[in-house]
């Protein structure tokens, strides 16, 4: 089970209260975080090509032969991931646009129905009488506020989406420095090549799930060991099945 810890700091505040520290801050905009792209990405580059060099090292394969298949695997995996993130990213922008083109629509050819919605939202809320109908008449005296709302609270839907490019771009890079880890030793013709790979690569693991702690209510060592242990469990069925294939395949 994740640990919850307290905030690092209970007495101090993670941003001003005064009238123009607030007018600054919301004038700003919404600022979208590529963490998870980010963590995505930088996992599952340790993993994949640690998992090939374990997979190599447990078939007794050459040196050579962990660096071909793990630079291919830094080139075609990591760009398949961030290929597929940008789409993934991409279709959820086309959404988006679609459902604020049906309320659009619906605003334009039924606006009392679209009225009642916003009147039946706010109901719910516990909004009553006057109170009630002054909230609806300024939510819906503004299309775009109007729209804004129904996108948030008929399809729960954040008041954007993220950029499809940055998001690609945030996991390919994450694959591609964590995913180099692993294949430094072979790189550098260290001895006991393997061995050095697996302990700095058990390092970026619990390392990435220790820095993603910052942004969640998770301990740092809770999160690093959990991260260590997704990770470590994978190289681990990767040696094994390198193992296995050893002495199966002629």
């Amino acid at each position: 089970m994740t640990d919850i810890v307290a905030p690092r700091d209970p007495g101090r505040l993670e941003h001003e209260h005064s009238p123009e520290a607030i007018r600054r801050r919301l004038a700003q905009g919404a600022k979208y975080n590529y963490l998870r792209d980010f963590v995505y990405g930088g996992i599952d580059g340790a993993v994949t090509t640690f998992a090939v060099v374990a997979g190599t090292m447990g078939a007794n394969l050459s040196t050579r032969v962990v660096l071909i298949l793990g630079a291919a695997n830094l080139i075609a995996d990591g760009f398949s991931m961030a290929a597929s993130n940008f789409l993934g990213t991409r279709a959820e922008r086309d959404d988006y646009r679609r459902l604020e083109l049906i309320e659009e629509r619906h605003i334009e050819i039924a606006p009392e129905g679209e009225r009642e919605e916003v009147r039946q939202i706010y109901a719910g809320k516990g909004f009553s009488g006057a109170e009630l109908e002054r909230v609806v008449q300024l939510v819906t005296s503004d299309r775009r506020r109007w729209i804004a709302t129904m996108m948030a609270e008929e399809y729960g839907l954040p008041t954007g989406i993220r950029s499809a490019w940055i998001a690609g771009a945030a996991t390919f890079a994450a694959f591609l420095v964590c995913g180099l880890i692993p294949l430094l030793p072979f790189i550098f013709g260290a001895s006991e090549s393997f061995l050095f790979s697996t302990v700095l690569t058990g390092v970026i693991f619990f390392l990435i799930g220790s820095v993603k702690s910052r942004w969640s209510t998770a301990s740092w060592l809770s999160s690093g060991l959990m991260t260590f242990i997704g990770g470590g469990a994978a190289a681990a069925l990767a040696f094994l099945a390198g193992v296995v294939l050893k002495n199966v395949v002629p």
